[in-house]
């Protein structure tokens, strides 16, 4: 049950990372190459896809790590879980604002205000892919060592 739950956490927690790394460094980007109006456009579907799958990763990992630590993993897969957990906090008081902002009906969606909403976003999930990615080597170092 140990080796499951390590190995989930790290699965989990690893694919978010990944996810939210590519969008930080491929998707943001060529959506913000674009003009202001299309860059907000694609970024509205864009985040209410990827807010379920990294939601549910996020949370899985969270878990999965809880409970590697609880069977005896070490206290490192809790390091590991409150990494990747801090990201639900965070979400929701640092970035949600700006979401909100971005999805205001009647926003002028090729306005500065949106382009520097959408800037702002992409340096707050930047946040986001460092705790994933921090986490994803708290998990995988303790995987390498046999903890």
């Amino acid at each position: 049950m140990l080796e499951a739950a390590q190995l989930l956490a790290t699965l989990c927690c690893t694919l978010f990372s990944g996810a939210a790394i590519y969008i930080n460094l491929v998707e943001h980007p060529a959506r913000m190459g674009c003009a202001t109006e299309i860059a907000a456009t694609v970024w509205a579907p864009s985040y209410r896809r990827a807010t379920l799958m990294q939601a549910s990763l996020g949370i899985a990992s969270l878990l999965c790590g809880v409970l590697a630590w609880l069977l005896g993993g070490g206290i490192a897969w809790l390091g590991g879980a409150l990494l990747i957990g801090l990201v639900v906090p965070f979400t929701f008081v640092a970035i949600m604002p700006t979401n909100h902002r971005l999805l205001e009906p009647g926003r002028d969606l090729s306005s500065p205000e949106t382009r520097q909403l959408l800037d702002r976003w992409g340096r707050l999930h930047g946040v986001r892919s460092g705790l994933g990615l921090a986490a994803s080597l708290v998990y995988l170092l303790q995987l390498l060592l046999g903890a």
